[in-house]
């Protein structure tokens, strides 16, 4: 017995030591001749999300801007927020909270970048009415800037429960915007995407945008030339990581609330600048 004990722990102790092997070559792998990492977090802790890289975005609870979606966002709530076993966990709660029936969480990146590569890590929820984005908007952004989506919004990643393994990719602009169905937008489909990591990754320089999900390029746009209107993307934009119920998307085929709590469950964050010639 305690033979078979021992040689357990042993491929337990291997099995962690090829994990963190493994994490830290996809981070060389990315840093190349090209890309050199310039912010991660690798959720390597416990507790809230680290307070120096994270700040939580709950001004749409009160302001009423959005997308009629039913969740309120909370404020450094474990519940909907936290970090265990080398993740972080967004989830999302069946539960009455200031006139919403569920909660959730919506982070924001403190740093903004302009132009680089950006990685996340993501396993994603599957239960009717959740609605899950990896996202960036322009950094220090005002209505005094111009109204949404005259500032740009890149969107890495979205997905709808009611439509699973469909990954979305979208460039959203003053010309280009979902509202009059011309946004720049690409899909793919991805199995059981809420059972294992998929590396969702935006390119992004001066002339275009790519996003991938792993090696898989799926959507591309690039610069026009043609003004602000169709390409606002030349200035510093800060990271979003929420999950939102319902919605005008989201609700489509309903909301499950029996399927909740729900999680998007993120690996790691990692941002690469792109080297000078």
């Amino acid at each position: 017995m305690k033979t078979s004990i021992f040689l357990i722990s042993l491929v337990l102790i291997a099995g962690s030591i090829i994990y963190l092997v493994s994490r830290s070559v996809a981070v060389v792998n990315r840093e190349n001749d090209e890309f050199e990492l310039v912010w991660s977090d690798e959720f390597s802790y416990s507790g809230l999300p680290d307070p120096t890289k994270w700040d939580y975005d709950t001004e749409g609870n009160y302001a009423g801007w959005g997308n009629n979606e039913s969740q309120y966002y909370t404020m450094a709530d474990l519940d909907n927020a936290s970090v265990t076993n080398g993740t972080l966990k967004i989830t999302a709660q069946y539960e009455d909270y200031n006139e919403k029936q569920y909660t959730s969480a919506r982070l924001m990146s403190k740093a903004d970048w302009q132009y680089g590569r950006i990685e996340v890590s993501a396993k994603l929820p599957v239960g009717h009415g959740t609605w899950s984005a990896i996202w960036l908007m322009p950094g220090g952004w005002t209505f005094s800037d111009g109204n949404w989506p005259d500032i740009g919004e890149i969107d890495i990643m979205e997905h709808v429960g009611h439509d699973p393994g469909v990954i979305h990719a979208s460039a959203h602009s003053k010309d280009y915007q979902w509202q009059k169905n011309t946004q720049k937008t690409a899909t793919i489909h991805i199995p059981v995407v809420n059972e294992s990591f998929h590396s969702y990754i935006l390119d992004w320089t001066p002339d275009i945008m790519k996003a991938y999900v792993d090696d898989s390029l799926y959507f591309e746009y690039s610069n026009e030339g043609l003004g602000a209107s169709k390409w606002p993307y030349d200035k510093p934009f800060y990271l979003i990581l929420n999950l939102a119920v319902g919605g005008a998307w989201g609700s489509m085929m309903g909301i499950d609330s029996a399927a909740f709590p729900q999680t998007m469950e993120v690996d790691y964050v990692r941002v690469f600048k792109i080297k000078p010639d």
